[in-house]
């Protein structure tokens, strides 16, 4: 299966929850939660259904937005381009969009 096969939001849902490795580096990583996969609006009939997802990570260190190799038991590593978009009592929230 390739990494475009793998990112769809019915592979993503039912991993509400579960723990991402998200690697900053070679060396360095910080565990992210996988909060919210949701549905958006629009998208052309031939492409694949618009979604996003929003993982939780450690308020320390604060990510800039760039992309990360994120990894997961179930899906194993791909690179999402994550946005920080909210800060909480948790932790900071960071976005994925896909269209």
């Amino acid at each position: 299966m390739t990494a475009a096969a793998l990112v769809t939001l019915a592979r993503f849902q039912p991993l509400v929850g579960s723990r991402f490795t998200l690697r900053l580096d070679d060396a360095a990583e910080v565990p992210a939660q996988l909060v919210d996969a949701r549905p958006g609006h629009g998208g052309a009939p031939d492409c694949r259904q618009p979604f996003s997802l929003t993982f939780e990570a450690p308020s320390e260190p604060a990510l800039p937005q760039r992309t990360y190799r994120l990894e997961h038991p179930q899906l194993g590593a791909m690179d999402i381009f994550l946005v920080p978009v909210a800060r909480t009592a948790a932790g900071l929230h960071y976005e994925a969009v896909f269209g």
